[in-house]
């Protein structure tokens, strides 16, 4: 499978502090869970990839779809890195191509995305025998750009350049990522139907979430491949 560019347009990352026996159970043996002041996060992002095509070609090829996930933070030889709960996306055959060369837990979804201030967003799930998952929210900027300080959980939360997920065959898979440092807002979000958590085994978390938006960045991501190969 090709390395990919592509385009992260509108980013949302809402997240939320958790105890980390919350979250460690659901990682694989290998993932150690990463941690800010003690407290685990997990995090809902919604957003657009645009223009996403093997690395090379131009952008008028690539397909864009709304996607909108739900994630952690690992390490795993020191190494800090994202994992993945859930990954559901507007494009089916991307949702395949996804499963089949890079392992990822990508699921089919009928989505709408009106771009604002405010982004209106929503989500229902459409992968047969997959947990049901709905979304509906406006999100958008509240804030001054910014760019994260090291040390502060915001950059704790974003500034991570590789991520894991675990193959069918239960082996430890990973890919790296590049782009500029993020350029944050402080975010604001209004929440119609939320079964992210639900979908993923977890109960909606007590805690009010850290909400941050980017217009977006440029990215490059690896071809995927077992750790340790």
């Amino acid at each position: 499978m090709p390395a990919f560019e592509m385009e992260w347009r509108d980013v949302f990352f809402a997240s939320f502090p958790v105890d980390p026996a919350v979250v460690s159970p659901q990682l694989p043996d290998r993932l150690s869970l990463d941690t800010f002041d003690g407290d685990a996060y997990l995090s809902v992002v919604p957003f657009v990839i645009g223009d996403i095509r093997p690395r090379g070609l131009p952008a008028a090829v690539g397909v864009t779809t709304p996607e909108l996930n739900l994630r952690t933070y690992v390490r795993l030889d020191d190494a800090p890195g994202v994992y993945f709960f859930n990954l559901d996306a507007g494009d089916l055959l991307g949702v395949v191509g996804a499963r089949l060369f890079n392992q990822l837990p990508y699921y089919y979804a009928d989505m709408d995305y009106e771009r604002g201030p405010p982004t209106r967003f929503e989500s229902r799930r459409r992968t047969p025998g997959a947990r049901p998952l709905d979304f509906a929210a406006t999100y958008g900027p509240d804030g001054d750009p910014y760019r994260p300080d090291p040390g502060t959980v915001e950059h704790f939360l974003v500034e991570r350049y590789r991520y894991f997920t675990e193959g069918q065959d239960g082996t430890l898979r990973y890919a790296d990522i590049e782009h500029e440092p993020w350029t944050l807002r402080p975010g604001t979000w209004t929440v119609e139907k939320n079964t992210i958590f639900a979908a993923n085994g977890f109960n909606r978390p007590d805690s009010d979430p850290i909400l941050s938006h980017s217009h977006g960045l440029a990215v490059s991501a690896s071809t995927s491949e077992e750790w340790g190969r």
